[in-house]
């Protein structure tokens, strides 16, 4: 078995979508990104690539491929998944954190654990998601933007 983190960070800005975990958060403000921005699927995937010494998000989906604009970041979960099974590793679990001041995310994170969960092939009873402010420190917890910290198990096939 093998061990990995991932993180990642996107500013906040109006005019955008707010998604974490495939979940579309009513908020008046999104996360600025050449994807859909979903810092907690992107931690997710770097954490999976990582674990398997494959490189991360940047080197597959790159921000300078017109193909990945506005892409769901869920379907690159998936892809990224695939990528996994072809080199003979499977997901054992995933324990992710989100740090972000504003919104209250408590009520969204049953169905981010099921899309996280749906999308790697696993059981949410696989996946942990939490959410943290940061006691108004930092640019998260200035409201500027949101970070996610995961970590994961990964599992020969």
């Amino acid at each position: 078995m093998r061990v990995g983190h991932g993180y990642d960070v996107h500013r906040l800005v109006e005019g955008r979508k707010l998604i974490l975990g495939g979940v579309d958060i009513p908020y008046g403000k999104g996360l600025l990104g050449h994807s859909d921005a979903d810092v907690l699927t992107h931690a997710v995937m770097d954490a999976l690539l990582g674990a398997a010494a494959l490189g991360d998000i940047g080197q597959w989906f790159p921000d300078s491929d017109p193909a990945y604009a506005g892409a769901d970041s869920l379907t690159l979960l998936e892809r990224v998944t695939e990528i996994l099974k072809k080199h003979g590793w499977r997901v054992g679990n995933v324990d992710a954190t989100v740090l972000a001041q504003w919104p209250k995310l408590a009520p969204h994170i049953p169905q981010m654990r099921q899309n996280l969960a749906g999308r790697m092939g696993a059981d949410p009873s696989q996946v942990s998601v939490k959410a943290t402010t940061e006691e108004g420190l930092g640019f998260t917890g200035a409201g500027e933007g949101i970070a996610a910290h995961a970590v994961c198990l990964i599992e020969p096939l």
